[in-house]
């Protein structure tokens, strides 16, 4: 399974992707919003650090527009992967600019229906958003389990990416469904890394390491 980071946080981007974990980035305008600046600038950054898929969304809701500004945003670099909602106009140009050979993500979907058009229409991604199911009280990793079903009876190439992830279970849960792909935010990404039993271990080696060293002054590693 893919690991893609859900942020627009250049900090919390190159640090793990420095650590070898970040298979491609996911964006949108809330999160830009939230770093402040100017987002086409770190949009820029964004596609520059990360060698895998980063998903830029567009701001527009018309088909015309949403292809002139999809195209755009593909010019920023080859792994641009362009993001569009789940609507007639979504899928509309979804098609057109799959057709042109750019890479699109679907987003915004909760429901296997939206998953099947989706994918019909091209569509490189689709992401459901489980934790917004979970909050109004539905299941989203059955929706996981369904599109996963969904699609594995037929011949779509269209990858599931499971996003509004709100915390470690959900990444272990997507990973058995077998979704090709997770992204979270930092947070989330931050809490799998710990365990305090690992904390604890290391704790020990040290310490043990430190007391050999004092009986044994001339020992190196």
């Amino acid at each position: 399974m893919k690991i893609f980071l859900d942020t627009a946080n250049l900090e919390s981007i190159r640090m793990y992707n420095d650590m070898g974990l970040l298979d491609g980035i996911t964006t949108n305008p809330t999160l830009l919003s939230k770093e402040g600046g100017d987002p086409h600038k770190t949009m820029k950054e964004i596609v520059s650090i990360i060698n895998g898929d980063v998903s830029l969304e567009v701001v527009a809701t018309e088909y015309d527009v949403m292809l002139e500004e999809g195209r755009r945003l593909h010019k920023y670099g080859d792994n641009v992967v362009v993001k569009y909602p789940m609507t007639a106009d979504g899928l509309k140009a979804c098609k057109a600019l799959t057709a042109e050979g750019i890479p699109v993500n679907v987003t915004l979907v909760f429901s296997p229906n939206q998953a099947i058009l989706a994918a019909k229409a091209g569509a490189k991604y689709l992401s459901p958003f489980i934790g917004r199911l979970d909050d109004i009280g539905e299941d989203g990793l059955h929706l996981i389990r369904e599109i996963k079903q969904i699609l594995s009876n037929y011949n779509f190439g269209t990858q599931i990416l499971v996003a509004s992830v709100r915390h470690p279970v959900h990444v272990v849960e997507a990973a058995k469904i077998g979704a090709d792909v997770v992204t979270l935010p930092p947070s989330v990404l931050g809490k799998m890394l710990k365990h305090p039993l690992t904390d604890i271990g290391l704790k020990n080696f040290l310490a043990d390491w430190k007391k050999l060293k004092t009986e044994n002054p001339n020992i190196r590693i």
